[in-house]
């Protein structure tokens, strides 16, 4: 049964405005499911099939005259030779919704996006499923500290109990694992197929890697240290490799829609903030697979559950903001030379709204001390806090800070 994503009325809205839509997002997340069920009208072409590729490259000019827009193109990086007959055809017809074009390497796609169609296409990036589609809410708003959004989720709410949310960590966000019903084998089978899939296909696509043991232990040592400060020095060392090269392949994890790399709030006016980013893995299941928690049991009680929870709640977060169109999220994190931090700032105008994200389920005042030290940033206000964590209900901490639970998000 077809799952209605949060970013379809999205792609509708950009359609009408723009001749091209380009939809980014990670291998299976459900790019190309989502654009046949709503378009399933309309021509789709696949370019991981060989025998399509080698049509398009011998004739690329006669391929759009076969497989006329409007037209959905998956996997259109492999085939760069087309971009140039998109832009001609868009520039000549002046019609809106006319190409719908996929991929899950986004360096490569945004490269030929930028050279040929500047202002011809409106960009979307996808993530996998969210709470929010997985329990059938219609309310698509990004995330906020305020109580508005917390009311309408409440209204709203998914019901997921502590259990069903732990379970839904582990297993992941992947629509293929929410198919059919699925134990821990189809769970392990189905994250070492993809790894495999992803090596072997994007990597080797994106840069020449000659050591893919070295590129493997370099994706698990990324996985360790998911929802912490990005330390290219560290990486470099269990890998073997050179941080130049651990930077390269940073940017192709990040490109593939795998890992975010949260940039720390920084103000010219303030010379004690930190300019080191937070790096987290999106998908929670992936990352549980990585790093061999192959129960939830194991995830919940091991060492790193914390930060597995904090790279959930963000991923989340972040997932309502693409879904509602919102590319570049206005997400930040602070830290400062005293080493205080605070987990997430959403910046809203002048205002700045702090998260903490704990797993705990009895927040306190001494989560959020941290909070104040927005008041001394330069032109900026403090807003309404939360603390996001496995409570069972919204409850205020101290003034203007309230507790969140996980399945409000």
């Amino acid at each position: 049964m077809y799952i209605h994503r949060h970013i379809e009325p999205v792609v509708a809205r950009i359609a009408k405005r723009k001749p091209v839509l380009v939809l980014t997002g990670a291998r299976q997340v459900g790019k190309s499911t989502m654009l046949k069920e709503v378009y399933h009208d309309i021509n789709y072409i696949s370019m991981n099939r060989p025998l399509v590729r080698e049509s398009a490259r011998e004739n690329p000019s006669l391929f759009f005259d076969v497989n006329k827009p409007p037209i959905v193109v998956d996997e259109i990086q492999k085939m760069p030779e087309l971009f140039d007959y998109v832009k001609d055809i868009v520039d000549e017809e002046k019609i809106k919704g006319q190409f719908y074009l996929t991929g899950s390497q986004s360096i490569k796609l945004m490269e030929r996006v930028s050279d040929s169609l500047a202002g011809r296409a409106g960009v979307i990036r996808m993530l996998g499923f969210s709470l929010r589609e997985l329990a059938g809410i219609e309310y698509r708003e990004p995330f906020t500290t305020k109580n508005e959004h917390a009311a309408a989720m409440t209204r709203v709410s998914s019901g997921f109990d502590y259990n069903k949310l732990i379970t839904l960590i582990h297993k992941g966000f992947f629509p293929e694992l929410h198919e059919t019903p699925a134990d821990l084998h189809d769970w392990s089978d189905f994250y070492s197929s993809y790894f495999q899939t992803y090596i072997e296909k994007d990597v080797r696509e994106m840069m020449n890697i000659q050591d893919e043991s070295a590129f493997i232990k370099f994706v698990r040592a990324t996985a360790s240290l998911t929802g912490e400060m990005l330390n290219y020095t560290a990486i470099a060392e269990i890998c073997g490799k050179d941080v130049g090269t651990v930077k390269a392949w940073m940017s192709a994890l990040e490109s593939s829609g795998l890992v975010y790399v949260l940039e720390p709030y920084a103000n010219n006016l303030n010379k004690r903030m930190i300019k080191t980013p937070k790096l987290y893995f999106l998908d929670s299941g992936l990352t549980c697979w990585l790093l061999g928690w192959n129960t939830p049991e194991q995830m919940v009680n091991g060492a790193m559950w914390g930060h597995i929870f904090e790279s959930f709640v963000f991923a989340e977060i972040i997932k309502s903001y693409y879904n509602d169109g919102i590319v570049k999220p206005p997400l930040f994190y602070y830290r400062d030379v005293d080493k205080n931090e605070i987990d997430l700032l959403i910046l809203d105008g002048e205002t700045l709204h702090p998260v903490e994200i704990k797993t705990t389920s009895d927040p306190n005042r001494s989560m959020v001390k941290a909070f104040r030290l927005i008041e001394d940033i330069p032109a900026k206000k403090l807003g309404q806090g939360a603390v996001v964590c496995l409570a069972k209900e919204r409850l205020p901490i101290c003034e203007n800070v309230w507790s969140l639970p996980a399945r409000l998000i």
